[in-house]
């Protein structure tokens, strides 16, 4: 099956339906009752958290996928979901489809938690060693912090701007290391939120079964699934590795959305499912 031609095709399937209204609903509370303004954030509780997080809950490996940042966020994952997962549906039928859409999510989910355990235990480690230094102000505190500052994107130069301040400032070892805490428990606690995860396994099982179906980019510009899906997934595998400052992107849960979507539909195609 490299090329999908649409037999009693619906439109807008059962599972699509209801994913589409259920993620519009929960987009809608989060910005109607949730906001800085708020007693309760959603992003807390059903986001995704790291392990270390005192945030994190077993459930958000699952809730997290309903939940999105902004407008452009949703109508992304939503359009995706809606051009990839109707044709998966049509030919898989409900269930089946469902399953697939949870399975890549959950999986997406424990990869992005598995590569950010590992990045959350060297950041840990590492501003254990800082704190220890600055409770006894050995002479070696300045140049790790510096060291710790450029290797997690902290803006050192302007906290000490900020604060009027230089390193070498007397007793100011202990404040500094309140500014930096602060750094650390924002990235530790950094919520991971959105079905980027789950669209990624649908989009690579669309290109895995009809990878010589045309797509038109912005409409207009026709290019085969086939190659469409390697050069997605070649950009996503880069940014991931490169893991630039700035990118607030998990990366890696949209790589291993695609690693588990594949997987999936390769070993069904196999057992002739």
């Amino acid at each position: 099956m490299n090329q999908f031609r649409p037999t009693r095709f619906e439109v807008l399937p059962t599972v699509i339906k209801n994913l589409l209204i259920i993620n519009g609903l929960i987009f809608l509370a989060q910005n109607t009752f949730g906001g800085p303004a708020s007693s309760f954030s959603f992003e807390d509780y059903f986001a995704l958290h790291a392990w270390q997080s005192n945030l994190y809950q077993p459930w958000q490996l699952i809730t997290h996928m309903f939940l999105h940042g902004d407008f452009g966020h949703i109508l992304g994952n939503m359009f995706a979901l809606w051009m990839f997962g109707s044709i998966l549906e049509n030919v898989w039928g409900p269930k089946r489809f469902l399953l697939f859409y949870f399975l890549c999510g959950v999986g997406a989910a424990v990869i992005h938690l598995l590569i950010l355990s590992y990045e959350n235990i060297a950041l840990g480690n590492e501003y254990q060693t800082l704190l220890t230094l600055s409770k006894s102000n050995a002479a070696g505190f300045s140049d790790a912090l510096i060291k710790y500052a450029q290797s997690h994107h902290i803006p050192l130069s302007r906290i000490l701007s900020d604060n009027k301040v230089s390193l070498s400032t007397p007793g100011f070892a202990p404040e500094l290391m309140d500014l930096i805490t602060t750094y650390y428990n924002k990235s530790i606690n950094t919520a991971t939120l959105g079905a980027s995860g789950a669209v990624f396994g649908i989009l690579i099982a669309f290109v895995y079964l009809f990878p010589n179906t045309y797509i038109y980019i912005y409409f207009l510009f026709p290019i085969k699934a086939k190659w469409l899906g390697i050069l997605y997934f070649a950009f996503e595998l880069y940014k991931a590795l490169e893991n630039s400052a700035g990118d607030n992107v998990a990366r890696w849960a949209h790589v291993g959305g695609a690693i588990v979507g594949f997987l999936l539909v390769y070993i069904w195609k196999k057992k002739g499912h």
